[in-house]
C-alpha cells in the first residue's frame, strides 16, 4: 500500500511522481465541485488556446522531433511525435466535441424492492486517475480532457522524446483554460521525470491513484500491469496491438487493394494492418493484388516460412515498421481462430462479397473489433464514438474493453432510498 509521504529509500522519480499524485489529489475535489458546464467551458477554452498558440506548441514539438531524429528514432515512431498545424486543429476541434457531447444522467434508477425501497446506480468520480503513454503529444490532451470530463484529477506521464511537447501542451493549454472557468489548474499534473522508473512509480500508488490507463510498447506495459496488479492498482492496459485482414475467397480483387491500402495510411499505430491472411483456394489470385497494394505503399511483405510469429507486431519494431506478415488459412473460421491466437485481438476486417463467409467470421471472431469490408484503422474513440480515447482495452474479462471514453471512468454506486 502507499503512504503519503516519500520513503527513505524512495527514488528521485518515485518521489516526483507522488509529489504530482499529492498535487492531483488535492486537486480532484475541486474538479467535482467546478460541475459539468465548467469543465466543458474549460475543454472549450483549451481548443481556442490550441488554434491561438499553435506557434509556441509547434515550436516545442520541432524541439522534441529534432532531439528525436538525433537519436535515431525510427520514422514510424517520428510520425507519432510530429504535431503539425492540422494535427492541432484536429486535437482542437476533439475537444470541442467532447465538450458539447452531453452526458448521460448521474444517475438512474434501477428498481423498486418488494419493500418498497428505490434502487438507484449513481455515477461516482474514481478522484486520481493516472495514464502512461508513448511519445504521442497529441494523447496528453486526449487523455487530460477525458478524465477531466469524468470530474477527476489526472497524473500523466509520457515517452520521454515527447515531454517538451507535454509540458507545452500542460501549461499553455490545459492549465490555463482551467483556471480562467475555476477548475482547479492543478487537476492535471504531468511526470516531469523521463524513463521507466516514474511509470513503474505511477502504478504503485493504489491509495493515490487508484486508476491507471496503460498503453505503448508490448513487454514494457505488461510489466507495469503486473506491477499494478501486486501493489492494488487497477490497470487498464493496451499492451499490444495488430489489425488482421483476412481476405476470403469472395473477395472483389477492387475491396482487397482499397483495405490494403487504407490499412496502411500510418504505420507506427496499433490499428494499422499487421497480419493478412489470405484464403488457400483463392491464394494464388488475391495475393498479387494485395502484394501490389503493399508495394505502392513501400511495405515489405514478410512471407511463409516465418522467422517470427504471426502476430508479431511491426508497428513496435523500431526501423522495421513498413512489414506485413502474410500467411494462408483454411477459410472464415480457421482465419478468425488464427487471428485470435496469434494475435491480441485488436481488430481484425474481413474482406469478402459472400455474406455467409462474412458472417462465420464475424461469429468465430472474439476480439475488440471486428469488421465487414472496413478497415481496421476504425477501431479508434473518436472514428468509432466520436469520443477522443486515453487507449484502446484488449482485455478478454468483462469490464471496459474497446476504445475507452470517460464513460468508462466512473465507478458504480448503489444508492437505496427510503419508498
Amino acid at each position: 500500500m502507499s503512504t503519503s509521504t516519500a520513503t527513505p529509500t524512495e527514488s528521485p522519480e518515485a518521489t516526483a511522481v507522488r509529489e504530482a499524485a499529492q498535487r492531483a489529489a488535492a486537486a480532484a475535489p475541486g474538479v467535482r465541485a467546478a460541475g459539468g458546464s465548467a469543465v466543458d467551458a474549460a475543454l472549450r477554452t483549451a481548443a481556442g488556446l490550441l488554434r491561438e498558440r499553435e506557434a509556441e506548441l509547434l515550436d516545442a514539438n520541432a524541439a522534441d522531433v529534432a532531439a528525436a531524429e538525433r537519436a535515431g528514432m525510427a520514422p514510424g515512431l517520428l510520425d507519432r511525435l510530429r504535431l503539425s498545424p492540422e494535427r492541432l486543429a484536429d486535437m482542437a476541434t476533439q475537444l470541442e466535441v467532447l465538450a458539447d457531447t452531453p452526458e448521460p444522467p448521474a444517475q438512474r434508477e434501477v428498481r423498486t424492492l418488494p419493500s418498497g425501497e428505490r434502487v438507484y446506480e449513481r455515477r461516482v468520480p474514481v478522484g486520481v486517475i493516472g495514464a502512461v503513454f508513448e511519445a504521442r503529444p497529441n494523447v496528453t490532451v486526449d487523455v487530460a480532457s477525458q478524465v477531466l470530463k469524468a470530474r477527476s484529477a489526472a497524473v500523466l506521464r509520457t515517452g520521454s522524446a515527447a515531454l517538451g511537447s507535454a509540458r507545452a501542451l500542460v501549461d499553455l493549454v490545459i492549465a490555463p483554460a482551467l483556471e480562467r472557468h475555476g477548475v482547479p489548474a492543478g487537476a492535471v499534473q504531468l511526470v516531469p521525470t523521463p524513463g521507466h522508473a516514474g511509470a513503474e512509480a505511477l502504478v504503485g500508488l493504489p491509495d493515490l491513484v487508484p486508476l491507471v490507463v496503460v498503453r505503448g510498447s508490448g513487454e514494457v506495459t505488461r510489466k507495469l500491469s503486473a506491477l499494478g496488479a501486486t501493489a492494488g492498482t487497477r490497470v487498464l492496459a493496451h499492451a499490444d496491438g495488430g489489425g488482421v485482414l483476412y481476405l476470403d475467397a469472395s473477395a472483389d480483387p477492387a475491396d482487397v487493394t482499397r483495405l490494403v491500402t487504407e490499412s496502411t495510411d500510418r504505420l507506427g499505430v496499433c490499428n494499422r494492418l499487421n497480419l493478412l491472411l489470405i484464403d488457400r483456394p483463392a491464394y494464388d489470385r488475391l495475393w498479387p493484388v494485395a502484394e501490389q497494394a503493399l508495394r505502392a505503399r513501400e511495405i515489405t511483405p514478410s512471407l511463409p516460412p516465418h522467422t517470427h510469429p504471426l502476430g508479431h507486431e511491426w508497428a513496435l519494431d523500431s526501423g522495421a515498421e513498413a512489414h506485413v506478415t502474410v500467411a494462408p488459412v483454411d477459410g472464415p473460421v480457421d482465419a478468425a481462430a488464427t487471428a485470435i491466437r496469434e494475435t491480441s485481438g485488436l481488430a481484425a476486417t474481413v474482406c469478402a462479397a459472400d455474406e455467409a463467409a462474412a458472417t462465420a467470421f464475424i461469429d468465430a471472431y472474439t476480439g475488440t473489433g471486428v469488421f465487414w469490408n472496413t478497415t481496421t484503422r476504425l477501431l479508434d474513440g473518436y472514428k468509432l464514438l466520436g469520443l477522443p480515447e486515453t487507449g484502446i482495452n484488449v482485455d478478454r474479462t468483462p469490464g471496459p474493453r474497446g476504445p475507452v471514453t470517460y464513460l468508462d471512468l466512473s465507478l458504480r454506486q448503489f444508492v437505496v432510498l427510503p419508498a
